[in-house]
């Protein structure tokens, strides 16, 4: 027993998919790709500008945006035998914003007159969806709380839960984490609000009848996004360290243990 104990301790933890990295190849790089490939050549030599090797239209780069969620998707599965929630999430939002800019676009270069609402609307849902499914995820076998914050990459999850064991402070432990999920789920509540305003600040002065309107509107497209990492991302980084600081006092508090014992040895 105490030899099959040991051969378990000794076994290797799996490689940690880093929640940052995934973000990045499945979501922010196929948005990115949107936003820069998906101006139409004919489009720009009508309005008299050049056309650059990347200007390949919303078509294609849609296709091509795809490519970097499916492919990440597909060796995820390949490695793990298991789902990966970025590359689904990724899918969503490519399939949204570029499903939505094919709409969007009219042929004659000028965009439909409702673009700044439904542009807003497509920002929002993203953080809106995640915000409901990380709390909804609290009482699943996968709490998406782990993904994120609580993972056992940044956690002694093993320690900490022996440690709840023996002082029998189970309900306790619920609550810190699910005051915690709470709080995690806020920040993209949070998000929601910001990334719809940010929309219709940019968007919401577009003359959609202009000959250069799908100019115009993808230009703004790219500052929404370049502006997103800073209005709304270093808000939601600072609220991101509020939450994970009152989960290492909850954890402290039940637990008895100290900051450098609740977390993983760097």
């Amino acid at each position: 027993m105490e030899n099959h104990e040991s051969n378990q301790q000794a076994k290797p933890k799996p490689a940690q998919e880093h929640p940052l990295a995934n973000i990045l190849i499945n979501v922010l790089i196929p948005v990115l790709a949107l936003s820069y490939l998906s101006k139409d050549p004919e489009v720009q030599q009508l309005l008299g500008k050049a056309v650059k090797p990347w200007h390949i239209g919303p078509l294609k780069a849609l296709i091509v945006a795809l490519i970097f969620p499916i492919s990440y998707g597909l060796w995820f599965f390949a490695k793990t035998k298991k789902m990966n929630f970025f590359s689904g999430l990724g899918l969503f939002s490519v399939l949204l914003t570029g499903g939505l800019t094919l709409f969007l676009w009219n042929k004659d270069g000028t965009i439909k007159e409702n673009a700044a609402v439904l542009f807003g609307l497509k920002e929002a849902s993203i953080p809106f969806v995640l915000g409901i499914a990380i709390v909804a995820s609290h009482w699943s076998k996968t709490p998406l709380l782990r993904t994120f914050l609580y993972s056992d990459s940044l956690f002694d999850i093993n320690k900490i839960e022996s440690k709840v064991d023996l002082l029998g402070k189970q309900a306790d432990y619920q609550r810190v984490l699910f005051s915690a999920t709470l709080l995690f789920s806020a920040s993209f509540f949070i998000s929601t609000l910001l990334n719809f305003g940010l929309s219709m600040y940019f968007l919401g002065d577009l003359d959609h009848l202009a000959t250069n309107a799908r100019e115009v509107y993808n230009a703004k497209v790219a500052k929404i996004t370049g502006w997103g990492f800073a209005v709304i991302g270093v808000p939601i980084m600072a609220f991101l360290f509020f939450t994970l600081r009152k989960l290492l006092k909850g954890l402290r508090e039940i637990t008895g243990l100290a900051d450098e014992e609740l977390m993983m040895p760097r």
